[in-house]
């Protein structure tokens, strides 16, 4: 009988102990970032923004830079992570094949939210239009970026270029919008690809990009790198997190942070905002189920 009441007491003691939610057992959110610049400028971009938000949201925000725009896909779901800062198309293949949700992205300097890709070539190759750019050597970023492939692909597709491979001499992909810059303005390429963005950040720097290149055509807006969060993140978590980059440009410690980073404020991004980038792929002749991302 002992042993009976015993148990009973136990059961009555766990009903009423109070059941803790998966945001309160939750102690560290893991954040995937995509390598849109140097490893080590991305690193010092965003280590503020993880530590305010570590502050914030009471839970220990660690980040990993991928290697290459394509692993983010199958590294999200391997690591287990918990949201991404996507580019647009990886953002909008996250959203096709893994169900992440969106919440917010940056307002950049100049007041947008979005960005466009450029096709630039040096001034002294003589490269006007497409008809300019056969035989030539391009430089992509990536096959999983907007501005750095996607893009490029479909201006050639809309000016009768269907095959890339055979029209360029050569091709290559750079890995980062910087290095596909730079690799122009080295000589290394002719003609490349990078997103707006970048390539004021590296002007402002660099007086070459001025008198050195020439942006031959632009795109479509698409959206800023924004955070998405993984399917099934808990929901008081997941708020915390919006709520927290949403309010930052009011709280006088997120300004400063919001200046290291490089932007006004954050706003709200939904999956609506990434049709954009799907109309643009479908220019591309991408497949969104079953496009191969990964470079050749």
């Amino acid at each position: 009988m002992k042993k009976v009441h015993v148990l009973v007491v136990m059961v009555g003691l766990m009903l009423f102990m109070p059941v803790l939610s998966d945001a309160q057992q939750q102690k560290e959110i893991l954040i995937g970032l995509i390598p849109e610049m140097n490893v080590f400028k991305q690193q010092e971009r965003f280590k503020p923004l993880t530590e305010y938000l570590t502050k914030k949201t009471g839970v220990k925000v660690n980040i990993t830079i991928l290697s290459r725009y394509g692993n983010i896909i199958e590294r999200f779901t391997a690591e287990k992570m918990d949201g991404a800062f996507f580019g647009s198309f990886t953002g909008a293949l996250a959203i096709e094949k893994l169900g992440v949700d969106p919440i917010a992205r940056p307002v950049n300097l100049d007041g947008s939210s979005t960005y466009h890709g450029y096709l630039f070539v040096r001034k002294d190759n003589g490269i006007k239009n497409v008809s300019d750019m056969k035989g030539k050597k391009m430089a992509f970023v990536e096959k999983a970026t907007t501005a750095g492939f996607i893009f490029p692909v479909a201006y050639l597709k809309q000016n009768g270029i269907n095959d890339y491979k055979s029209f360029f001499k050569e091709f290559y992909f750079s890995g980062s919008h910087d290095a596909s810059i730079f690799a122009v303005l080295d000589k290394k390429a002719d003609i490349g690809a990078a997103k707006h963005s970048i390539y004021d950040r590296v002007r402002k720097n660099d007086p070459r990009v001025d008198k050195d290149l020439l942006i031959i055509a632009e795109s479509a807006k698409v959206p800023s790198n924004g955070l998405c969060v993984r399917k099934g993140l808990d929901l008081d978590l997941k708020n915390r997190f919006k709520k927290a980059l949403l309010n930052i440009d009011k709280d006088p410690d997120g300004k400063a942070v919001l200046e290291k980073f490089g932007a006004l404020k954050f706003i709200e991004t939904t999956k609506e905002d990434y049709k954009t980038v799907s109309m643009m792929a479908k220019d591309a002749g991408i497949n969104m189920k079953t496009y191969v991302y990964k470079n050749e």
